[in-house]
Formats: structure tokens, sequence, C-alpha cells
């Protein structure tokens, strides 16, 4: 593949089909972005695939599992990427996604140009990420049927989490401990490991919260039914205009949860050097962001109504990346920000 294919792929696609996330990209120290954009990439890819209702779950699941086996090193099977390459980049409203599926092909040569320890560490992540998906396919009903489907258990979804988001963190620390020796304690790793997959987990409950009355009219319920029952409420309930002041008592539990789970992420972005100021701002966006998110959230009294979501305005969003960015070498200013944030938060769910 030619070097300006590499670039291409790991730099205006990337930014094009990564949205926010090319912000966090941006500022990553230049050993990690090569791996995390190649891996960003592979698993949008995936996630397209996943998520192109007009084609039948099923039809979706085998293309899935086709592409993740390539990305492991299974060799022979050109068939599943020229469907791809055909069938779903087709379906594709959007050019840029469209371009990414037709470039499958330059994204496994740059995934095998990368050394065996990032190489190894891709596969795994866009492994996990793609069991995420194929949950999805195998749980939910097809979007079209009109059924509608939820979680059994608290347990599901913190597994669903897991998948779809805490293992991000999981990797990101391999890739920090990989790429910036001495950036993070090496005492630590276990430790700042599973404070990474806490770190994901929030921003995934985020997501499931901001997303409810979105996923509710595609057939997927993430809020567990073990959670719904006590309240007299079942997934088909959800629905139902004036639902959202009802099932508010779940939400405030999920976000005492994600708040923990916060928790763990300032954690981990305070144990990272202080002058590793584009590192910590890798961390401290997604979290402000988050955070900013809840509270939203909590004050919205339809916040199962997919036109009413609690979404920054991009005014926000520009506010946060500049005072972070002045702020991101003190701890101190940084826990008074958090800490007010998670106080307005707090005070509005309490019981």
């Amino acid at each position: 593949m030619s070097n300006s294919n590499r670039a291409f792929l790991l730099g205006p696609l990337l930014k094009a089909v990564s949205r926010s996330f090319y912000l966090t990209m941006r500022v990553l120290p230049a050993g990690m972005r090569d791996p995390v954009g190649e891996a960003y990439l592979l698993a949008r890819a995936a996630d397209t695939i996943a998520d192109t209702s007009l084609i039948p779950p099923d039809q979706r699941l085998a293309l899935l599992l086709s592409l993740r086996d390539r990305i492991n090193g299974a060799t022979g099977d050109d068939a599943g990427l020229q469907r791809i390459a055909g069938e779903v980049a087709g379906q594709q409203t959007q050019s840029d996604e469209k371009r990414l599926l037709e470039s499958l092909d330059d994204a496994l040569d740059v995934l095998a140009q990368l050394g065996e320890t990032d190489r190894a560490a891709v596969r795994d992540i866009v492994t996990t990420l793609t069991q995420g998906m194929e949950f999805d396919l195998r749980r939910f009903p097809d979007e079209r049927s009109g059924r509608i489907a939820a979680l059994d258990t608290l347990e599901d979804l913190d597994r669903y989490t897991y998948l779809v988001a805490g293992c991000v963190g999981e990797f990101w620390t391999t890739m920090t401990y990989l790429h910036l020796p001495g950036a993070l304690d090496s005492a630590l790793r276990e430790t700042m490991s599973q404070r990474g997959v806490r770190f994901g987990k929030a921003l995934q409950l985020v997501n499931v919260l901001r997303d409810c009355g979105k996923d509710l009219r595609i057939g997927r319920c993430y809020l567990p039914a073990s959670m719904l029952a006590p309240a007299g409420l079942t997934a088909e309930d959800l629905l139902q205009p004036g639902t959202s002041l009802r099932a508010q008592a779940i939400m405030f539990e999920l976000v005492r949860i994600a708040l923990d789970h916060f928790r763990a992420a300032i954690d981990y972005t305070f144990a990272l050097p202080r002058l590793s100021v584009r590192l910590r701002l890798a961390c401290l966006w997604p979290i402000l962001i988050g955070l900013e998110t809840l509270e939203l959230l909590v004050a919205n009294q339809d916040w199962l109504d997919p036109a009413k979501a609690s979404k920054l305005k991009r005014n926000d969003v520009y506010r946060i990346l500049a005072y972070s960015t002045l702020l991101a070498p003190s701890n101190a200013l940084l826990g008074l920000w958090f800490g007010r944030l998670i106080s307005r938060i707090e005070a509005r769910i309490k019981t």
C-alpha cells in the first residue's frame, strides 16, 4: 500500500468518520495515533455493517464475523470484503462511511504494517468491540419488525458496557504503557487497567441514557427488565408519551452507577503526569462532556423523547475544550470543576 493511501486513511478519512473522537485523536502523542486510529477505523467499519438496517440481521452478522476473521489474520475470504464493499457500502447515505467500507483492503494492510504488539492489541480490541455488536444483532429484533426487547438484568447491561466501551479503556491503558513508558506507574498497571474499564463504562452509560428514546424506536431497550418491572413498566411502555417521569427513578439509579465509574475515570486522569497535557486532554474532554451531558439528562423531564435528547450545544463543547486546555496541569482546579459538576448532578437525583 502506498504511503499516500495510508496517510489518507489515518488522516482525512479518519477525521471524516470519527466526528468528535477526532478531537481526542489530534492531541494523542505521536506513537499512539496510528494504532488507536487504525483500531477506530476497523471498529467503525464493523459498526457500520452492524447498523445497516436495510440488510437483514443474519446477513449483517455473517458479514461482521467475516470481517472479524480477516482482522484476526484469516486469509482467502475476499468474497466477504467484496460483499461489504458492494452490498453494505451501497446502502450508506454518508459518503465517508461508504468510502471506509470500500477501503477495507487498505485498512487491513495498515494493520499488517503495525508492529507485532500494536497489531495484537488492535486485533484484541476490535474483536471485543465486534462481540458487542454481535450481542446486539443476536439479542434484539430486526429494527423493522415493530418488536422491542429489553436486557434482562443489570449484570447484562454491565457486560454490554464492557464489550462496547469498557474494553476501550483497557486498550487505551495498554497503548499508554507501550508507547509512553514512564507516563504511568508500572506498579499500578492492573489498577489503571481497571480504572480504564470503568472510564469506558461511564461513557457508555451516558450514551445508553442519552440515546434511550432513539434506541427504543429501533426495538432496543438497554434499561434492564429487572429494573423496569418493580416500577410496573415494560419496554413497550417506555414508548408511550408521559413515561419519562415514571421511568425517571431508573434513569437516576443508572446515573449513580455512571458517577461512580466517572470517579474512577477522574482518578485515572489524575494519575497521568501533570505535564503530559495531550494525554490528559484526551481523557478530560470525554469526562467533562459526559458529566455535562448527565447534568442535562437529570434535568430533562422528557428524556425518553428522542426529539428532546440531552445533547450539549457546540458552544458548550468549545467552552469545555478551551477551559480544560488551560486547567489541564492542575489537579486542584480540575478537582473543583469535577466536584461542582458531580454535586449538581447528585442534588438532582437525591431521593
